[in-house]
């Protein structure tokens, strides 16, 4: 049986005022205008043994609930097995998310269950619109629009990896590009604005050079990594990183190598992560200081103290409130209260450990594999030299969210991603193992297909 794919695509643009997530604590960011229209955007390929679904939606999270609707809606409505529908987030933070970050952005019920209805909408559109096809596939390296964020000279990931989907008539019916690169872009330019950011404006290139066809993103390992700062200083240098992708997709495609359909495969399971309890005093320590500075609406030393650990950028955090030091320091304050009081609610009770969904497709020689996390570089390029394929996507922020996956050199230092990233996501602090069972797991996943 010759291959059949299908593409579909609903808008989620929101139409009511809701927040936009990521970017400070407490800032009630809710959006003003639309720059670029937000999207679910579906995928459906089969072949006579094998159907699976990837389904892109320009949210910054997503929850494991968003995930397990949109599947069973799917489900119920098409031949594709639950297991088999990968859902995935671009993280662009200036969109609503769905799944709770404590107070980051609240979550609108409402939207996040109308902006999973519109992804099921596509997918079922996806599928009822299959036709015959041919996959092929490119991998190239950009290494020069992205910096480690975390340390200096840090790993990046330059990988960027294309599935081309064909037509009969050799016209392209859709793309899967992935790349990694913190979304960030259109957040320093435009905070109150609705954007896809980078990923959004790659596909629209890609769209406009090759009519007809639709484009989907897939977040790599982009916990540490961000494109350059100087590309958020202008609208001229904010449309460079797109560009620069958009290029170095269609130069990769003149060396693309064919897929066999033949060998479609896909699967899911969940893996354990270890995690450490928090001591006592680390809880008590944050609501300490909280209560003491609320009370004194005292700002001495919080740059060293909660802003060396709750921000990367203190001095952005005040910009963000608006230029009040006092509004900045007194919201840290208050999201060290609310973190304390959900922990302490089961903190003696709870597992140290935590459950979470990892997973792979393949087409032939092409891998993809995801987790839920914010994934960092040195595991992703681990499971490159691990994975037995030439070309290997990652699909972070799929299926569900976790916060960041730090690696053994930030968990040690007590670092952001390490520290405060459970704070918000009400979890336990991940150690120096989580990172190489979860490389462990998702490297043998794919390579067993």
């Amino acid at each position: 049986m010759k291959p059949q794919a299908g593409v579909s695509r609903s808008s989620i643009t929101p139409t009511k005022p809701v927040e936009l997530t990521g970017w400070g604590y407490y800032l009630k960011r809710f959006w003003l205008d639309v720059h670029d229209s937000l999207n679910a955007t579906a995928i459906v390929i089969e072949n006579a043994e094998t159907l699976l679904a990837i389904v892109s939606v320009d949210l910054m999270v997503i929850s494991s609930d968003f995930t397990q609707q949109i599947r069973a809606g799917v489900s119920q409505e098409t031949s594709i097995p639950a297991a088999n529908i990968l859902v995935t987030a671009t993280h662009t933070h200036n969109a609503p998310a769905s799944g709770g970050l404590l107070g980051v952005g609240e979550v609108d019920p409402d939207y996040e269950e109308w902006a999973a209805d519109q992804a099921i909408v596509a997918t079922v559109n996806a599928w009822k619109s299959r036709e015959p096809v041919s996959l092929s596939i490119a991998t190239t390296e950009v290494a020069d629009l992205t910096f480690n964020r975390t340390r200096l000279a840090g790993p990046i990931d330059p990988t960027l990896t294309t599935l081309q989907i064909q037509r009969g008539d050799d016209s392209t019916l859709a793309f899967v590009v992935g790349f990694q690169g913190h979304p960030t872009i259109t957040t320093n330019l435009r905070p109150s604005s609705i954007s896809r950011d980078v990923p959004g404006e790659l596909c629209d290139h890609l769209e406009r050079v090759f009519p007809g066809s639709t484009a989907i993103y897939l977040q790599g390992a982009c916990g540490d990594v961000n494109f350059h700062h100087f590309y958020g200083d202008s609208e001229a240098s904010a449309s460079i990183p797109a560009r620069s992708l958009c290029f170095a997709v269609i130069e990769s495609l003149l060396k693309r190598d064919s897929l066999d359909a033949s060998q479609i495969a896909a699967h899911s399971e969940i893996v354990q992560l270890p995690t450490r309890r928090w001591t006592l005093e680390e809880i008590q320590h944050d609501r300490r200081e909280a209560e003491q500075r609320l009370n004194d609406r005292d700002l001495s030393g919080w740059k060293e103290t909660i802003g060396r650990v709750m921000t990367t950028r203190p001095h952005e955090m005040i910009a963000r409130h608006g230029g009040d030091e006092w509004k900045a320091v007194a919201a840290m304050c208050r999201f060290n209260v609310e973190w304390t009081d959900r922990m302490l609610v089961d903190y003696e009770t709870r597992h140290e450990w935590l459950e979470t969904e990892i997973q792979a497709m393949r087409m032939g020689e092409f891998g993809i594999i995801g987790n839920s996390s914010e994934f960092f570089t040195s595991l992703a390029l681990e499971i490159r030299e691990r994975v037995h394929l030439p070309h290997v996507m990652l699909a972070c922020y799929s299926n569900g969210r976790i916060g960041y996956l730090p690696d053994a050199y930030d968990v040690e230092r007590k670092t952001y991603a390490a520290y405060q990233s459970p704070k918000y996501c009400n979890q336990f602090p991940f150690t120096a193992e989580s990172g190489p069972v979860m490389v462990a797991a998702m490297s043998d996943l794919l390579n067993s297909l």
